[in-house]
């Protein structure tokens, strides 16, 4: 768990990774969200690769594309972990 907290905690990737979480069909290409991130390509290839390497997002190549998804169950433990992480707050 704690690899994939310290993958979101940069704002590129938390960025990167919200923008695929809510994309229209729950995917995306870098060309689909690179628009909105002020980082070359390349960098965003790192980010994505990292989020990936974290058990985050998942990746399919389709010709020269390589589409990315959200891992459900990295959402699910996320939702967890931060859900019980929540209830042991002082009101």
């Amino acid at each position: 768990m704690a690899t994939k907290l310290k993958a979101l905690a940069d704002p590129v990737r938390l960025q990167l990774f919200s923008s695929i979480a809510s994309h229209v069909g729950g995917e995306a290409c870098v060309c689909d969200i690179s628009a909105g991130v002020e980082v070359s390509q390349p960098t965003i290839s790192h980010h994505l690769r990292v989020l990936r390497d974290a058990g985050l997002l998942t990746s399919e190549r389709r010709a020269s594309w390589v589409y990315y998804a959200v891992v459900p169950d990295a959402l699910d433990s996320l939702a967890v972990l931060l859900g019980a992480s929540s209830a042991h707050l002082p009101a």
